[in-house]
């Protein structure tokens, strides 16, 4: 392809607070990365770093790459030492990567300041390098660490640098928004500049952007309109500070708004499902709220969106989820009109079009609940559970009816502290009692219902809780504030949320849990 999409998560990426990647982790993000299509996907930094080592040795044998080819990433040799005598420089043809990235001072100041040596001697240590690695039959990236600062300072020595780098046989020179402090009009400024004054093509030139302007994937699209053709992200934006330029913000970008075919075909739609894997293997929560890819990219909240929605989706959608692997998803809330609660059932395999009345009734239900705490936005099986309950037809019936339940909490004098629950449920006209103990309240009454309704619905084993939050409602305080208790659930092939609000936690959590388990059961069986 003309263009290079190159991959920094694995070196700059993993400069974020926060990320340490084992070599493992570095061998299954390479593969997702190539499953995406990127073009080229910088490893690390072999000599430099005993991991990065490893992860280029292991590489050799266990890297099967199909779109991408694998980059070691270094430094010019060291000022006053010959190229060959270079232990890094060595590092990186040991690597035996096709592709070696060197960064080089392109900003006096650093040159003398940093490297404390001369420009000349500078220039001197990029030719050599870049000359010594093409000797030695790979393909060279320069970045030119701080080009734009110095680009300002001094636009007659950072372009020698990028005239020497190109001299001695660079495949591409990268301009290096190493602060992030650049604005899109800066960068386009600039590339013209530097055209103008080395008679380089732009299409020769790459575009490296941090993010401390929150401008990164603004700058990295301007550089490719002004003709840039190798631009440098990571994934899901990963980086030190503010962090980079987003892979996947940037490719829709370009592909999407500019019609430029930068992936290969189908790989796009994978965009949302790789960036919810390397946030995994990060160990970051994926940002809901990340362009795009994030749950709510495409998640509609007022009620005038939804009645636009409700007549032609792309309306307030400026793509179609799908083509990046996304869904449209519109949410229930305080703010919802009829338009979002029919959209939302229909979302939920649910036709309220037919029945007004329904309608009418789930609407106002749903703004009285909002308005005293109930929070359906994130609750998808609580409010499905709720339109069953109002819809002619819909099949549904309680799985078992609540006649009471108790709970305790023992201190000991050993310091020990224990919870015993017990329910009293009628299960299809047989009334249950059961109890068992649990770590906390919660898990207490999870457990005794659990083996109140094992007997009648043994599909509950499936059926895990995965997570369990509390927030205290804006406006009230204090031991006795109004609750509001989400509970994650899952059964190994699909998630769901419920919810509960109450002035005590525990009825909070009950209510919470109830819906979670009745709609476990709802996805395996017909209650009776």
């Amino acid at each position: 392809m003309d263009y290079q999409v190159f991959d920094t998560t694995l070196r700059d990426g993993g400069q974020r607070e926060g990320i340490s990647y084992s070599v493992a982790d570095k061998l299954a993000v390479a593969k997702l990365l190539d499953e995406f299509g990127v073009g080229f996907i910088e490893g690390g930094w072999p000599g430099a770093m005993p991991k990065d080592t490893e992860f280029f040795e292991r590489a050799k044998t266990e890297l099967d790459l199909k779109n991408a080819l694998l980059v070691a990433f270094g430094a010019t040799r060291k000022a006053g030492v010959a190229v060959e005598q270079d232990k890094q420089v060595k590092a990186l043809i040991d690597a035996e990567t096709p592709v070696v990235c060197v960064v080089a001072k392109s900003d006096i100041r650093h040159v003398e300041r940093a490297l404390r040596t001369t420009g000349e001697e500078n220039l001197a240590m990029v030719r050599d390098t870049v000359r010594f690695l093409r000797a030695n039959g790979r393909r060279v990236f320069v970045d030119c660490e701080h080009f734009f600062d110095g680009f300002r300072h001094d636009p007659a020595y950072t372009a020698s640098v990028v005239q020497a780098a190109f001299e001695a046989g660079a495949e591409r020179v990268v301009m290096c928004d190493t602060n992030g402090g650049m604005l899109p009009s800066m960068i386009t400024k600039a590339i013209e500049e530097v055209v103008e004054r080395t008679g380089v093509s732009a299409d020769r030139l790459g575009i490296h952007c941090q993010n401390d302007t929150s401008c990164a994937v603004a700058n990295t699209i301007a550089a490719v309109e002004a003709g840039v053709k190798h631009f440098q992200c990571t994934a899901n934006g990963y980086g030190e500070r503010p962090g980079n330029a987003d892979l996947f913000a940037t490719v829709s970008n370009v592909q999407l708004k500019l019609g430029l075919n930068v992936l290969p075909d189908g790989c796009l739609e994978k965009a949302t499902r790789v960036s919810t894997a390397l946030a995994e293997i990060a160990n970051i929560a994926p940002d809901t709220h990340q362009a795009y890819v994030g749950a709510a990219a495409f998640a509609h909240k007022a009620g005038l969106h939804a009645s636009a929605i409700k007549v032609d989706p792309l309306l307030y959608n400026h793509v179609d989820p799908s083509v990046v692997g996304n869904d449209m998803r519109i949410l229930v809330t305080e703010m919802a009109g009829r338009a979002s609660i029919e959209l939302k059932s229909r979302e939920l395999g649910l036709d309220l079009a037919g029945h007004p009345d329904t309608l009418t009734t789930v609407t106002q239900k749903v703004k009285d609940l909002e308005a005293g705490g109930w929070s359906f936005e994130a609750a998808d099986a609580s409010f499905e559970l709720l339109v069953r309950g109002e819809l002619p037809g819909a099949g549904y019936v309680r799985p078992f009816n609540l006649e009471s339940y108790r709970v305790l909490v023992e201190h000991r004098e050993d310091g020990s502290v224990v919870s015993e629950a017990t329910v009293k449920v009628r299960v299809r006209g047989e009334r249950v009692i059961a109890t068992a103990e649990g770590n906390g309240p919660v898990n207490a009454l999870d457990e005794a219902l659990r083996v109140a309704l094992s007997q009648h619905y043994p599909q509950l084993k499936t059926v895990e809780l995965t997570d369990y939050k509390v927030r205290i409602l804006e406006g009230t305080h204090g031991t006795n504030a109004v609750t509001r208790v989400l509970l994650e659930s899952g059964d190994g092939n699909r998630d769901w949320t419920t919810v509960g609000v109450h002035e005590n936690i525990v009825e909070a959590s009950w209510v919470a849990l109830v819906d979670a388990l009745t709609y476990g059961l709802a996805r395996t069986t017909t209650a009776a």
